[in-house]
């Protein structure tokens, strides 16, 4: 099987080399010069955090690789789509004050910044790739339109896919909202009453009014309110909101597999994820917990898929950090290194699904060669 390239970079500095000198070396040694960017618009896709969040990339690091491509002569801007919740980044205007308040401007990013979903989250292309559970992905049109494809992401846990990474940032990130309710929309969760405390944090924390205590103190779900996002499942600490059932990770992951295709489709792209920070959540929360593992480094590579993989081992075999409680959700047995954590902090999902499901559509290959710069 052929193997694909990923380049990595730890976060050991000197006098002579800053974590930025050492980002730019890292991306022009994985061959990012290789690519003609003259006179093309060049999509950065990156996250630019929730308010509140402060695990997201920071702004320095978007701002060298704009400044790099700017000089490589592309046409680049940083860009997101809105969310699918009720949030501060459902729609452009708090999106895009969002992004500023997390430094993400023409001042610090040296980059403009472009909602690719629109206003309402109502801009979007249909790419048609015939897909087994999504046959035309619904891509903000800023993206869509694009020439280049950058992604820029933040490697760490995720609730329904089991870590976020290239794809997660390609696949759901480019998602329009209405694309985002498709991938989601058979991920709805369940609560299983025995376990509910009735402590009433998935209710408070819905942002779809969609959850309820009965008059036994036991949450309930209004389906016909609720969008699948998640939000309850990650917050219960009793293991009483979860998935419906076995397979809605793996779907989950398989829509975002498709999802990522239609956004590469036919471009040149490159990828780049920052293994630091690696919070167990995802970063549209507008909190973060303590980091599951040191922060680890930086890693590129052509191959979205082989990168995603790296990223993921990397961090099964770095040891866990002293004060983080890093326990299986359903035994509540400590984890340790050489252990998966992101199947330990979120046993019902399966990230390995949507890997190889991503290497059968052609994205790339689980199979990579780690080159350390």
């Amino acid at each position: 099987m052929n193997t694909s390239k990923v380049y990595f970079t730890n976060l050991r500095t000197t006098p002579s080399a800053n974590l930025l000198d050492k980002l730019e070396r890292l991306v022009k040694r994985a061959g990012i010069e290789s690519v003609d960017f003259k006179n093309q618009f060049t999509a950065i896709k990156i996250h630019f955090g929730e308010p509140g969040n402060l695990a997201f990339i920071r702004p320095n690091y978007a701002a060298r690789i704009a400044t790099l491509l700017r000089s490589l002569g592309a046409k680049p801007f940083l860009t997101d789509c809105n969310t699918l919740y009720s949030g501060n980044r459902s729609n452009a205007i708090d999106h895009l004050q969002s992004a500023m308040d997390n430094g993400f401007n023409p001042i610090s990013a040296k980059c403009d910044v472009i909602i690719a979903d629109g206003l309402k989250g109502t801009e979007y292309r249909e790419i048609y790739i015939d897909g087994e559970y999504c046959k035309a992905p619904k891509i903000g049109s800023a993206i869509a339109d694009a020439d280049i494809v950058i992604s820029m992401n933040h490697f760490k846990g995720h609730e329904q896919a089991g870590f976020g990474g290239a794809l997660k940032n390609l696949g759901m990130g480019c998602a329009s909202v209405g694309g985002k309710l498709e991938l989601h929309s058979a991920s709805q969760p369940k609560i299983i009453l025995k376990n509910c405390i009735g402590c009433n944090i998935c209710v408070k924390h819905c942002a779809h009014d969609a959850v309820h205590l009965n008059a036994d103190r036991k949450a309930e779900i209004d389906y016909s309110k609720c969008v699948g996002c998640g939000q309850c499942v990650a917050l219960c600490q009793y293991t009483a909101a979860v998935s419906k059932d076995d397979e809605t990770s793996e779907r989950l992951n398989y829509k975002i597999a498709e999802y990522t295709k239609a956004v590469l489709l036919n471009k040149p792209h490159f990828h780049i994820s920052f293994i630091m920070n690696v919070s167990p959540e995802c970063d549209c929360w507008n909190h973060n917990d303590a980091p599951l593992v040191p922060d680890l480094g930086i890693a590129a590579s052509f191959d979205p898929v082989a990168l995603d993989q790296a990223c993921a081992d990397l961090v099964t075999n770095a040891p866990v950090l002293q004060n983080t409680k890093l326990t299986d959700k359903h035994t509540h047995e400590h984890t340790h290194e050489g252990e998966d954590k992101f199947c330990l902090v979120h046993p019902d999902t399966n990230w390995q699904a949507g890997l190889k499901y991503a290497e059968k559509l052609g994205l790339g290959t689980c199979e990579y060669e780690l080159i350390t710069v």
